[in-house]
C-alpha cells in the first residue's frame, strides 16, 4: 500500500472576509507528482503557504509524513523544500554562496559536493561566481530549483517554478525534474499556468477555483470527463479554460 506523504483535510483560510481556501481536502502518495491547477486568485499559493507554515489556516489539518505539521514543523521541514517564481535568493551573494548558505541551513551532508552536482545537472557551473542580481530572470529560476533540491527533499512544493524560462529551458527542466524525481523518489506538488508542463510531468491533477476543488483525476481523465469527449490524449488547456469559466 502506497504511503501518504501529504494529507490536507478540510483546509479553510479567509482574509478580511474573503475566502481564499474553502474546505479543501487532498493527499499525495509517495513518489506522486500532483498538478495543482487554477486561475490567478484560485487559492493555490495560499494552500502552499499553509503547507509550508507561512500562513496559519483558520480551520483544517495538515499532516506530512504521517505527522501533524503544527506540532512537528521543525522536524518535517528538514525533508521539505520549495521553489517559486515569487521566491528570490539574496541578491548580493553569488550563486555558489547562496547555495552554500542554504545547504548549511538544511544541514546537507557533503554540501560542496551536492552543490557541484546540482550546478552540473542544471548546466549552471559557469554562473557559480556571479551575483544573483546580475543573473537573468530565467537563470535565477534555475538557481531557485537548485536550492529546492539541495536537501534531497521527500516533499517538494513547486509554485510556477519555470514561469520565466524560455521553452527550450523549460523542456530541459521538466526532463531533469522527472529524472531527479525518479532517482530520489520525491513527491511533488506542482503548479503552473503552462498546461504542457503539467501534462508532461503530473500523474494526477487537482483543479481549484474560488477556493474549492472543482475536479480531480489524471490529465486524460480530466480531459475526458470535464470536456465530455472520447479523447486519446490529454488537453489540459481546454480543461483549464472550461473550468475557469464555470461559476
Amino acid at each position: 500500500m502506497a504511503k501518504k506523504v501529504l494529507e490536507v483535510k478540510n483546509l479553510v483560510k479567509s482574509f478580511n472576509g474573503f475566502v481564499a481556501i474553502d474546505d479543501i481536502s487532498f493527499s499525495l502518495e509517495e513518489g506522486e507528482i500532483l498538478g495543482f491547477l487554477g486561475p490567478n486568485g484560485a487559492g493555490k499559493s495560499t494552500t502552499i503557504y499553509c503547507i509550508l507554515g507561512l500562513i496559519e489556516p483558520d480551520e483544517g489539518e495538515i499532516h506530512i509524513f504521517g505527522k501533524d505539521f503544527k506540532n512537528h514543523r521543525s522536524e518535517i521541514m528538514t525533508q521539505v523544500n520549495y521553489a517559486s517564481a515569487e521566491f528570490h535568493l539574496p541578491w548580493n551573494l553569488n550563486l555558489w554562496e547562496n547555495l552554500y548558505v542554504y545547504a548549511n541551513l538544511y544541514e546537507v551532508p557533503d554540501a560542496k559536493k551536492r552543490i557541484t552536482e546540482l550546478l552540473q545537472i542544471f548546466e549552471m557551473t559557469n554562473w557559480r561566481n556571479v551575483a544573483i542580481r546580475d543573473l537573468s530572470t530565467g537563470i535565477r529560476a534555475r538557481a531557485s530549483l537548485c536550492k529546492a533540491l539541495l536537501n534531497k527533499p521527500k516533499l517538494l512544493l513547486l509554485d510556477e517554478p519555470m514561469a520565466s524560462m524560455d521553452p527550450d529551458v523549460v523542456d530541459k527542466g521538466i526532463n531533469l525534474l522527472k529524472q531527479i524525481q525518479k532517482e530520489e523518489n520525491i513527491t511533488i506538488l506542482y503548479t503552473s499556468h503552462n498546461m504542457w508542463e503539467i501534462e508532461e510531468i503530473a500523474n494526477n491533477v487537482i483543479f481549484i477555483n474560488h477556493g474549492k476543488i472543482m475536479a480531480r483525476g489524471t490529465p486524460l481523465e480530466l480531459t475526458q470527463n470535464v470536456l465530455d469527449v472520447e479523447a486519446g490524449e490529454a488537453n489540459l488547456r481546454d480543461v483549464f479554460i472550461h473550468l475557469s469559466r464555470t461559476k
